[in-house]
């Protein structure tokens, strides 16, 4: 009998998901798992988590992993790579930890052109929190700081992360993915197999930016938040390669 498919070694066998129902968490540490699976590189690999969800990545995975503080993810990220050259690190953070409380650490680890890659799970919204209002959160959409929805007077614009990091000279990567549906959860294992590997290679800075959704936070059911994900998040932040340096 032909093996076409076996779990990846890189998620704890006696854990079953806490994540909500809908949540793509879950996924992407699957593609993460199973990127790290294929270039064998589980034993070398360095998690640095971001508060929140994505804090949870923890209880879940096989590899080594450490929590930062609240938005220092890249920061943390920075001393690890740069003590431990010969190790694939990577941050995994959602919006409110890279592009608000992080948002100097985030920048000027980019700016500096750091060796490590961030997996950025931008939802638009704080997810474990308490559904605030987050910089990618969409206009007109509610959250608990702002209840009658964004306004851009009072609150801003939506904050396009993965264009503002493509108007620095040092970063060598950048796309922004989904995991909406089948071909997109595929191009997402692509990006992080991509951002993984020239990390490898020695080159600079690296960020996947993986537009999902909070059911529980946006208040929707995972059906409708996946048809507002796909009509209202996509619009806002379209997916493809934003930066490329071969």
């Amino acid at each position: 009998m032909e093996l076409i498919y076996s779990r990846t070694k890189t998620l704890q066998e006696d854990k079953v998901s806490g994540f909500c129902p809908g949540c793509m968490h879950g996924t992407v540490m699957k593609l993460i798992g199973e990127v790290l699976d294929e270039m064998d590189m589980v034993k070398h690999a360095v998690c640095t988590l971001g508060i929140g969800c994505c804090g949870l990545h923890m209880d879940y995975v096989a590899y080594d992993n450490i929590t930062s503080p609240h938005g220092r993810a890249c920061a943390v990220a920075t001393g690890i790579k740069r003590s431990n050259p010969e190790s694939l690190v990577f941050t995994y953070q959602g919006d409110g930890d890279f592009a608000a409380i992080g948002l100097g650490e985030s920048v000027s680890a980019a700016n500096r052109g750091e060796k490590f890659t961030v997996i950025f799970i931008n939802n638009g919204i704080y997810g474990m929190t308490g559904g605030q209002l987050a910089p990618t959160t969409l206009l007109g959409m509610k959250a608990s700081t702002a209840p009658k929805g964004r306004v851009a007077e009072e609150h801003g614009y939506p904050m396009h992360m993965s264009e503002i990091l493509n108007q620095l000279t040092a970063p060598a990567y950048i796309e922004r993915t989904s995991c909406n549906n089948p071909q997109n959860v595929m191009k997402t294992k692509n990006a992080i197999k991509k951002a993984f590997r020239y990390q490898m290679e020695g080159k600079a800075f690296s960020m996947v930016e993986i537009v999902t959704s909070c059911p529980t936070n946006w208040g929707l059911d995972p059906m409708k938040s996946l048809e507002f994900l796909e009509e209202k998040m996509l619009s806002e932040y379209p997916l493809g390669v934003v930066r490329d340096i071969q």
